[in-house]
Order: structure tokens, then sequence, then C-alpha cells
């Protein structure tokens, strides 16, 4: 225990950063991901082809790439850079949004043809059709794919090390030049992302069976 009570000033920044690096790159994922999942299958061939043309480019491309871009190629555009931290959130977002969208798609597929028919047939818009129809069915219906997308982008936090992020995928490194023991410190750190993980299934559980009972 004194290898994270003796160093809880690295560990908090680590574990701060991971999470943020989580929460705020899932939120971007979630919300590009479903957009580009409805373009995925919308009737409109220019919306197809960029959903089509976007998660696979980016879903084939490696995430350390991405991260060279936002690293590298980002600030010889002349844009702000607002730090490695937030173009890092932008790289895990943008990279698992790829994922969400296939995800989403594939619970669109579930809603029986039938329910957006008839919801086109009492005059309701494409838009109307996916917010109040199809996409609160899908949802429901990819809890377990998509919770594991998100078990992926936990893990992939950890690519951000490589970019000067303080998160718990470099806190080894940082605690080595402290004299820590190297093997104990990556033991630690894969306990706290097993907790992680398992809280991630906890939830899971709790919205299938939530879910299952509001069906």
């Amino acid at each position: 225990m004194g290898v994270i009570t003796d160093n809880l000033d690295l560990w908090g920044e680590a574990l701060g950063n991971t999470l943020l690096l989580f929460f705020a790159g899932g939120a971007i994922a979630l919300v590009l991901g479903t957009l580009v999942g409805a373009m995925r299958v919308s009737p409109i061939p220019a919306a197809r082809a960029f959903g089509t043309v976007y998660v696979n480019t980016i879903r084939n491309t490696p995430l350390t790439l991405v991260f060279f871009f936002f690293a590298f190629g980002y600030p010889q555009l002349d844009l702000p850079n607002p730090g490695f931290t937030v173009l890092g959130i932008w790289a895990l977002g943008i990279y698992t949004a790829t994922y969400v969208a296939e995800v989403i798609r594939a619970g669109i597929n579930t809603v029986p043809v039938g329910q957006a028919e008839a919801a086109r047939a009492i005059g309701l818009t494409f838009g109307q059709v996916m917010t109040l129809v199809v996409m609160p069915q899908a949802f429901r219906s990819v809890v377990p794919p998509m919770m594991s997308v998100f078990i992926a982008l936990l893990k992939n936090t950890t690519v951000a090390a490589g970019f000067s992020v303080a998160e718990l995928g470099v806190i080894r490194s940082n605690l080595s030049e402290r004299g820590e023991n190297a093997l104990i410190v990556l033991l630690w750190v894969a306990l706290v992302f097993v907790v992680l993980v398992l809280l991630l299934s906890a939830l899971q559980r709790r919205l299938e069976n939530k879910w299952r009972i509001a069906r």
C-alpha cells in the first residue's frame, strides 16, 4: 500500500486524467457515433456514403496513428492548441465513435421495419422516426455490445501515455523515478483497471435488468 499512500499526488492525477479521457471521450463517441449510425441507415445516399466512409476509414486506422495526427498533424493547421489531454479526448472520441456507430446500426436493424413504416405513415419525418420510435428501442437491445465498446475505450486510454498525458499508463515511469518497484506499480495499475471494468459490468447488468422489465 505504500506505493499508493506515499505517492497520492501522482495516483490522483493519473486516475483523474484516465477518468477524464474515458468520460469525455465516451461522451463524444456516444453523440458522434449515434449520429453516424443514423446516417448509415438514412434514406439519403449522401448521408449513407459519409457514414460508410467515416466508419471504414477511422475504424481501420490504428488508434496510435489517430493520436499521431492530433499530436503532430493538428498543430500544423494553425488552430488553437488546447493541450495534449484535450486532443487525446478527441482522438479517443472520434476513434471510438466508429464502433458505437456500428453497434447503433445493428440495434436499429433489430427494430421491426413495420414500426418505422407506421411512424412515417402518420406523417413523422425521418428524424422524428429515429428519435421517437427507433432509437429508444435500439438502445435497449445494444447494452451488452455498447458496454464492451466502452470497456475497450477505458483500456485504450493508456495509449495517451505515449503522448505526454499523465494517466495510469504512464505512472510506472514516474514512480520508478521515485525508486518504487515497477512490477508492484504495474500490478496496482492492473487492479485499478479491473475494478473500473467490474463497475462498468455492474452498470451493464443494472441497465439490462431495468430495460428488460420496461419492455
